[in-house]
């Protein structure tokens, strides 16, 4: 999840599309063509159809696209992986999660009402938190945080080819207790 737009393109907010943006060689869907509210790509991850969507409703109502996604390509909520960014992490920590509450996040807030439930797998992102929540998420990232970035966002892409690849639960026990190697708790 994200918001649209070259104004949104470089904040902490749109971490989940940059995860997106990671997957397309491994997915070989570019996610250019508008769809259900939504930038879509479609492709394989080992003879498996993919689809990646960026939705272009803006975060807070994310799932307006979410919903018309799952209902136009028929997925089950456990197929879904939804990415986003999570204040409540610290910085470029990942967690994988078949289910939860929306934790304050609006977007999965969104989400889940959409859906009318909260049984389908995320993958959040940890931007950590300074400030007032608006301005840090809709903020750009420090010089030492855009220096890990791409460390982050590759082994978030990583995490989201693993559940394809190996299930939930493994990419959980692999990846939830990884951490950028410069940066310390």
């Amino acid at each position: 999840m994200g918001n649209p737009g070259e104004k949104y393109r470089l904040t902490r907010h749109n971490v989940g599309f940059m995860v997106i943006d990671r997957l397309v060689p491994a997915v070989g869907a570019p996610v250019t063509r508008k769809h259900c509210f939504s930038l879509v790509g479609e492709g394989a991850l080992d003879e498996v159809k993919v689809v990646l969507a960026k939705p272009q409703t803006y975060m807070n109502l994310s799932g307006l696209a979410v919903s018309s996604l799952t209902a136009y390509y028929r997925v089950a909520p456990a197929d879904l992986l939804v990415v986003c960014d999570d204040l409540d992490l610290p910085f470029g920590r990942i967690r994988l999660r078949p289910k939860g509450g929306s934790g304050g996040h609006r977007g999965l807030a969104s989400v889940i009402a959409s859906l009318g439930r909260s049984d389908f797998p995320r993958l959040r992102v940890g931007i950590g938190k300074t400030g007032e929540a608006v301005d840090h998420v809709l903020g750009h990232f420090a010089a030492a945080e855009e220096a890990v970035l791409p460390q982050i966002l590759e082994t978030a892409a990583a995490a989201a080819v693993a559940v394809c690849r190996d299930g939930l639960e493994r990419a959980m026990n692999r990846f939830n207790a990884w951490q950028p190697q410069t940066v310390k708790e």
